[in-house]
């Protein structure tokens, strides 16, 4: 087989696995209007169409990152998403208005974030809800006064979900 053909055989068969793995917009098993248009990534759902049985929306905001009202344990939390946190972090504030008692936390966990270091107590939330999708059991942890301005939705939440994507400025998270 010539360098040519090879290439041409290789470069067909990597384009029949691309569109049978990606699919057209027709042969996707979800509902029409849960369907972003391509061509325009800024398009954001109507609130009308952003509460589906599995799935909820998370908008980016000027700041540039994606932020969410969330119910935890039924108070509500508002949380920075963020997929480089290996847990959800929750500030001495939001510890206290969950009534986890943060003076009474043992602060034993070394935790590394982008601020600095410092230590971590570690807890167990009933549920985190966003919407329609709700995770129960969800570890945390609580760090000491000072150093999260805002508590972050890290991956022992989003890990725990079926899927979650980016589309333009909306951030979509299924159960």
């Amino acid at each position: 087989m010539s360098k040519f053909t090879y290439l041409l055989v290789s470069a067909m068969l990597i384009s029949a696995l691309v569109g049978g793995v990606l699919g057209t917009p027709e042969e996707t098993n979800s509902p029409p209007e849960e369907r972003v248009n391509v061509v325009s990534t800024t398009a954001t759902p109507t609130p009308e169409k952003q509460l589906t049985p599995d799935a909820a929306y998370i908008f980016r905001k000027e700041d540039g990152h994606y932020w969410s009202n969330a119910s935890v344990d039924g108070t509500s939390v508002e949380f920075l998403v963020d997929t480089g946190a290996s847990i959800v972090a929750l500030t001495w504030r939001d510890a206290q208005r969950l009534r986890l008692k943060p003076k009474e936390l043992d602060f034993r966990w070394s935790i590394r974030t982008a601020n600095g270091e410092t230590f971590g107590a570690s807890v167990l939330l009933d549920s985190i809800r966003i919407g329609n999708v709700r995770i129960e059991n969800v570890e945390a942890m609580v760090l000491k006064d000072g150093l999260l301005d805002h508590s972050l939705l890290g991956m022992s939440f989003l890990g725990e979900l079926y899927s979650y994507e980016f589309k333009g400025d909306t951030m979509i998270i299924r159960k």
